[in-house]
């Protein structure tokens, strides 16, 4: 009775072939095949302590069968950032790293930390996310294949561009398939309409905040660059006043920002614009870049928020003053 009181929590070390299961406060622990037959037997374990958090760490896509499976069941799950749990580790001074370790460890962070239980994406979302992996370990190949064409002999060229040649046809397909899915849903129609109405804002970048973002519009402006890792953090101490700088975040969106901010600062009258003020201020330029990543980033927050197209004179004003 106490224990149910205080509440129970659960890690999974989740890894190819197993799931390792911990529970907090019992201390009880249970090994399962990360299978079609292994999850439905965790569930089983996990609902006998009808857990108030049940926390697992987010590696690449091994969770994603029982996390779906343990939501679809109505327990209160979440994917968590690797690194906070190993950073949480450390500050307990837990140094080794094993299965039944770090399942203990993932447990006592969900009672400590209790991270938010968030809506779990659906079907199509899950569809986004995968179409829009594969593109970017496409693009990757495509780059790495183009690298070595450059220093290839006679006897390999050949296959070399015969393999760009059906990666360029493959990505041609993912496009298409992404642009299909985002038509299906109003929801993302809607938001696609308004985020390419911004200036230097492409399909990959709308393809990704809507995958990766959906917080786009919901949060404000110094919360939605935290999130995206965009935000610079300080780093005082005392008399000490260090550098400022980024940290942290969702970098899948921060790369395709970053690209796009490039582009919005020379094709993207109010991007421009305010990069060339703070270069005149002595801006680095990295630092400029920054900063305009955080801007674009947080107009299209606000459009979202509105449900406003791109309207260049609005911005440009808020910018000068």
């Amino acid at each position: 009775m106490n224990q149910k009181q205080e509440g129970v929590f659960v890690g999974i070390d989740v890894a190819k072939d197993t799931l390792e299961v911990a529970v907090r406060p019992s201390g009880e622990r249970e090994t399962f095949a990360n299978t079609e037959e292994g999850i439905p037997l965790m569930e089983a374990f996990i609902k006998r302590f009808t857990p108030v958090l049940i926390v697992c760490e987010a590696t690449g896509s091994f969770e994603t069968r029982a996390v779906t499976d343990l939501a679809a069941s109505g327990l209160p799950v979440v994917v968590v950032n690797a690194r906070q749990v190993r950073d949480f580790a450390r500050a307990t001074g837990i140094l080794a790293k094993t299965d039944k370790i770090d399942a203990r460890v993932i447990a006592h962070f969900a009672d400590a930390v209790r991270p938010d239980v968030r809506p779990l994406k659906d079907r199509e979302a899950q569809r986004l996310d995968a179409l829009l992996t594969r593109r970017r370990q496409l693009v990757d190949m495509l780059t790495a294949e183009k690298n070595r064409l450059l220093t290839a002999s006679e006897w390999t060229k050949e296959a070399i561009e015969a393999h760009i040649a059906w990666l360029k046809e493959c990505l041609k397909n993912v496009d298409t398939d992404l642009a299909n899915l985002l038509r299906q849903s109003p929801l993302w129609r809607e938001k696609e309409r308004i985020l390419r109405s911004t200036p230097s804002v492409g399909p990959i970048m709308t393809y990704t905040l809507v995958s990766e973002l959906p917080e786009l519009g919901t949060l404000n402006r110094k919360q939605i660059a935290a999130l995206v890792g965009v935000a610079p953090m300080n780093r005082d101490s005392g008399t000490f006043r260090g550098k400022r700088c980024i940290w942290g975040g969702r970098s899948a969106i921060r790369s395709v920002l970053y690209m796009s901010t490039l582009n919005a600062i020379h094709f993207n009258p109010v991007i421009k614009s305010f990069y060339d003020r703070l270069r005149v201020a002595g801006k680095l330029p990295k630092v400029a870049i920054t900063a305009c990543m955080r801007k674009l980033l947080t107009i299209l927050n606000t459009m979202i928020k509105n449900r406003t197209c791109w309207m260049e004179n609005v911005w440009h004003s808020q910018i000068i003053s």
